[in-house]
């Protein structure tokens, strides 16, 4: 315990010497939160759309004017259709909606077999999320429009009322899981970059041919170095927690106490990479090079956070699995937007300490050979 103790007094007054630590550990949170925060943005607000309105009838105008009141859209008129696709070949408008020159008069007849009332959307399909939304908005305010209009009187009445309920996240803000979900892409990077390159540091210095010479054991050097990251990461990861829901005031519906512990484990998860890169390389300069590459990609592509892991291909599907960061990203979106659920706790907490012991493994074997071998 004294050699321990005194391999983490080293350890801690490098750190208190080396900037570069504190940097990572506080200031790259508040660039990667406030990026995530005001950078990153999956709601589609004010959509560009033509209109061209062939109808003159008073109550269609109205209908233009829907789309103009709209806090999703942002109509512009147009006279002719080679204007709208001049817009559209430019990108200034992201799609439009023709209304032919019978429309009100077609609504007025009412629903028979051969009678129906169309309008003609046009998107770019180029960007297909865009393209469907402005489907969407169009058909939602069409409707809106049409239930309050004089001709709602026609229309037969339906045998099925849906009525729309969203949980978890009512106000369907994309930053409630995106800034969340942020905290599990720093903490990956911290905990990678944090451990990366402390023993390549003490090789490429040369002051681990002075630690082989002591008493010390492959168990002191491991430990040494995790315990005082490990503290230096959850004092970060506090700070993340500070940021998202003291400053950016992201609703937090969970655990405090699971939360940390669960977090430790990923913490714990993230370290052992980090040291298992600088172990295997001894180079600070390659290290660092393949921390960013292994945590920060894979972490960000391949967590679930932006992108679905049930629409992935099948092969990385299976790759997700042994990617720590997916089970911290599903169990602190749920923490955050549904209060915390067990099922998800026990299961994510169990993935991550399995995978945390076996690189803690890997890095205590790892170490021993080199020691052995030197």
């Amino acid at each position: 315990m004294k050699i321990l103790i005194a391999l983490i007094k080293k350890e801690i007054k490098q750190i208190l010497r080396d900037p570069s630590s504190i940097v990572i550990a506080f200031i790259l949170p508040i660039i990667s939160i406030t990026i995530y925060m005001y950078g990153i943005n999956l709601d589609s607000v004010k959509i560009t759309i033509g209109i061209k309105n062939d109808d003159n009838s008073p109550e269609v105008a109205t209908l233009v004017k829907s789309f103009g009141h709209s806090k999703y859209i942002n109509s512009i008129n147009y006279d002719n259709m080679e204007d709208i696709k001049k817009a559209i070949l430019s990108s200034k408008i992201k799609g439009a909606v023709i209304i032919p020159n019978d429309f009100s008069r077609l609504l007025s007849r009412g629903q028979g077999v051969n009678e129906r009332a169309d309008l003609l959307v046009i998107t770019d399909g180029s960007e297909v999320n865009t393209a469907n939304y402005v489907q969407s908005y169009a058909l939602a305010i069409s409707n809106q429009w049409l239930a309050t209009s004089k001709y709602k009187k026609n229309l037969s009445k339906p045998l099925i009322n849906i009525e729309n309920r969203t949980w978890y996240n009512p106000d369907l803000n994309s930053h409630h899981f995106i800034v969340p979900g942020s905290i599990a892409i720093t903490m990956t990077l911290i905990g990678i970059l944090l451990t990366s390159l402390v023993i390549a540091r003490e090789w490429e210095r040369g002051t681990m041919e002075a630690l082989l010479s002591t008493k010390v054991r492959a168990i002191h050097i491991v430990l040494g170095k995790y315990i005082p990251y490990f503290i230096l990461g959850m004092l970060s990861t506090a700070f993340n927690m500070f940021l998202c829901v003291c400053i950016f005031q992201v609703p937090f519906r969970g655990s405090y106490f699971m939360f940390f512990l669960i977090s430790g484990i990923f913490l714990f998860t993230s370290l052992g990479i980090g040291l298992m890169i600088s172990t295997a390389l001894k180079n600070q300069f390659m290290a660092s090079m393949v921390s960013i590459s292994v945590g920060f990609m894979p972490a960000l592509m391949l967590s679930g956070l932006m992108f679905p892991i049930n629409s992935m291909p099948i092969f990385f599907q299976y790759l997700t699995m042994i990617i720590p960061p997916r089970y911290y990203v599903s169990f602190i979106e749920s923490e955050f937007m549904a209060g915390g659920v067990n099922e998800i706790r026990l299961a994510n907490a169990f993935y991550l300490t399995l995978l945390g012991l076996l690189l803690f493994a890997g890095v205590y074997k790892k170490t021993q050979m080199r020691l052995s071998n030197d």
